[in-house]
């Protein structure tokens, strides 16, 4: 029992760890072979959008080279661009930005340049910036554009703001992006010696740490710990040494799943409250029906009948009901959670959602070959026994019943 116990628990520690490590990072992405510059003593994961800043800066000179990179540009017609802010705040980033600008054409090329941004309606028309800018190059290829240019900023800066958007493009000309939460926050103070940044609202990495810790929680708990309590408890109990132990196991599982998934919920109503404006009304309105269908299945333990009891029929029915409901659930807003990611960071999880396929792909094969593999059990029981019971020569070994006593 000790043993299967910390089975499980290692099994889910492994789980969140393979998870929480499956994200990409800025040091393990490459650049294209035809990159002009492929090496730079610091990056950064940016906290919004799905993108990354390299750097290399020298204090001394005021000399940035730079590489922004934004990830998830699946077609034509966008509009990628970078931003520092010499005179700006966090709180206001955009009047006064001098923005390199990528726009990817309907032919898939990428074309790059300057724009000064004096205003929020400002359109991003080429013009020169208020430094000198050179190098200035992009390219576009696997669904990223990349920005590389070598910026002369005035010597001695070690800090500065800068923002960076995506949108559409009309023709040629690039259009409005959109004021949701990731774009109106892609805005940050970055200490270009340092690397530490601090956004407007606290540090930028927060919010996107706490996403990652309520997805890992929910996906661990409700996505695997609980499937995995339901094939113990419909496949080992098949085997008559696994009793009682079977039953033991399943509650552990489940009671476990049930505690992480609830610590899960919590990180989630609290990203609600702080994610003003942002609403995911289909995978909060599913977390709520499934916070509320565990807590069933928990206070259902205590009101478990005796096996020989009457209506222990019923309470099997409920408990199987309100069981197998709760995983399909589960697993349903699970990737309404990844839908919820992708929009904000766009296809920045794409490994976690694969890596999640993969696990319940697992479960699921290995709950097919349990399910065949126990019912050859209880028909060759259910044979051998009622050979037992009626005998070699009939039902009773002489060729008729037993008399009633």
């Amino acid at each position: 029992m000790d043993a299967m116990l910390r089975f499980v628990l290692a099994f889910s520690v492994l789980i969140s760890l393979f998870l929480a490590s499956s994200a990409q990072t800025c040091g393990s992405l490459a650049f294209p072979s035809s990159a002009p510059n492929t090496v730079f003593s610091t990056c950064r994961d940016l906290p919004h959008l799905s993108s990354y800043l390299h750097w290399t800066y020298e204090q001394s000179t005021g000399k940035l080279d730079v590489a922004y990179r934004h990830t998830g540009i699946s077609s034509g017609n966008k509009w990628v661009a970078w931003a520092v802010n010499p005179t700006g705040s966090a709180s206001a980033a955009m009047p006064g930005a001098q923005a390199l600008v990528a726009i990817v054409g309907s032919d898939g090329t990428a074309k790059a340049h300057t724009s000064p941004i004096s205003g929020y309606s400002t359109t991003l028309q080429s013009a020169n910036l208020s430094f000198p800018v050179s190098s200035l190059t992009a390219t576009y290829a696997n669904s990223e554009v990349i920005i590389f240019a070598t910026l002369t900023l005035s010597g001695g800066v070690s800090s500065m703001i800068h923002t960076w958007q995506v949108g559409d493009v009309s023709g040629s000309t690039p259009q409005t992006h959109s004021m949701n939460s990731d774009n109106v926050n892609a805005k940050e103070t970055l200490n270009l010696v340092s690397g530490e940044s601090q956004g407007a609202g606290g540090s930028a990495n927060s919010l996107r740490r706490r996403r990652n810790v309520h997805g890992v929680l929910n996906a661990v708990s409700w996505g695997i710990l609980m499937p995995l309590g339901a094939i113990i408890a419909r496949y080992l109990k098949v085997f008559k040494s696994a009793d009682p132990a079977w039953f033991y196991l399943h509650v552990t599982c489940q009671t476990s799943a049930y505690i992480i998934g609830v610590a899960g919920w919590g990180t989630g109503l609290k990203l609600g409250s702080d994610s003003v404006g942002i609403r995911y009304d289909t995978h909060r309105a599913l977390g709520i029906v499934l916070f509320c269908l565990g807590t069933l299945q928990v206070f259902a333990l205590l009101l478990r009948p005796n096996k020989d009891h009457k209506y222990r029929f019923y309470w099997n029915v409920y408990h199987h009901l309100i069981g197998y409901a709760t995983i399909i659930i589960s697993i349903v807003n699970i990737f309404k959670g990844f839908e919820a990611l992708d929009a904000s960071a766009q296809g920045r999880y794409n490994d976690w959602k694969h890596a999640y396929i993969g696990i319940i792909a697992a479960l699921g094969g290995i709950a097919v070959l349990l399910e065949a593999y126990t019912w050859i059990i209880v028909l060759k029981r259910r044979k051998s026994e009622g050979k037992a019971s009626t005998g070699v020569n009939g039902v009773n070994g002489y060729g008729s019943r037993p008399s009633q006593v």
